[in-house]
């Protein structure tokens, strides 16, 4: 009896033990996933996916939405479309094991993610931020303001190379570490050129590292997302 009994708690404290080991190596940063202009948070799909594999649960997954999804030219990075970003941030980090989120943003939502982390002061929140296929330097489709083409887009909230929101969200941190994911052939951001004031437009000022894949825009979205995994996890 006594030594069924003490096999008995051994079995449990070994249940437990290894209860305990899941349940941290489940404890990971949660992930907000901004996507682009006139986008919706399904265009992440195929992160999703990808992080799940990676042992994330949905629940640690946040994908706010943003935005017209008709108007291109309407969008900008106002209050109206970082509010949502803001929130979902907010959530990420109330609910989060370890103290801290990752931010993975493509296209315009490069741009509306440092600007909500700006306007938070989360940029110590952030572990890991990850800008795909993102213009931080403004697009040369934009033209230079004030001389910038006449779209809500392209104002002076939004893209145009030297516009307030292009000088408010260069040289900041936006997290312990930062990375890119661009290419060359982007038919968006490289419009006219991917340089802009010789830098590729992509590319993060202070960023621990760039990552270079011949793909179109939407390409670098959906077919780097091992990488996008790997830098959340590095």
């Amino acid at each position: 009896m006594l030594k069924t009994f003490s096999l008995q708690r051994l079995i449990t404290a070994a249940a437990l033990a290894l209860s305990a080991i899941a349940a941290q190596a489940a404890c990971l940063d949660n992930v907000v996933l901004v996507h682009g202009n006139t986008a919706y948070p399904s265009s992440w799909n195929n992160t999703v996916s990808t992080l799940k594999s990676r042992g994330y649960t949905s629940s640690q997954l946040y994908l706010p939405s943003w935005g017209s999804k008709i108007c291109a030219a309407c969008n900008d990075h106002s209050s109206t479309n970082t509010a949502p970003v803001k929130s979902a941030m907010q959530s990420a980090l109330a609910a989060s094991c370890t103290g801290k989120i990752d931010v993975i943003g493509h296209s315009m939502g490069v741009t509306l993610a440092m600007k909500a982390i700006n306007e938070l002061g989360y940029s110590s929140k952030v572990n890991s931020f990850v800008g795909v296929a993102g213009a931080q330097h403004g697009l040369n489709s934009c033209g230079v303001y004030p001389w910038n083409v006449l779209s809500t887009t392209c104002g002076s909230n939004g893209l145009s190379i030297d516009s307030p929101l292009i000088q408010s969200v260069k040289g900041k941190r936006y997290g312990a570490k930062m990375y890119s994911i661009k290419s060359w052939i982007d038919e968006v951001v490289c419009a006219g050129s991917c340089y802009v004031w010789g830098s590729h437009t992509s590319n993060i000022d202070g960023q621990n590292a760039t990552y270079d894949f011949a793909l179109g825009h939407f390409g670098l979205q959906m077919y780097t997302t091992s990488t996008q995994a790997d830098l959340l996890m590095k």
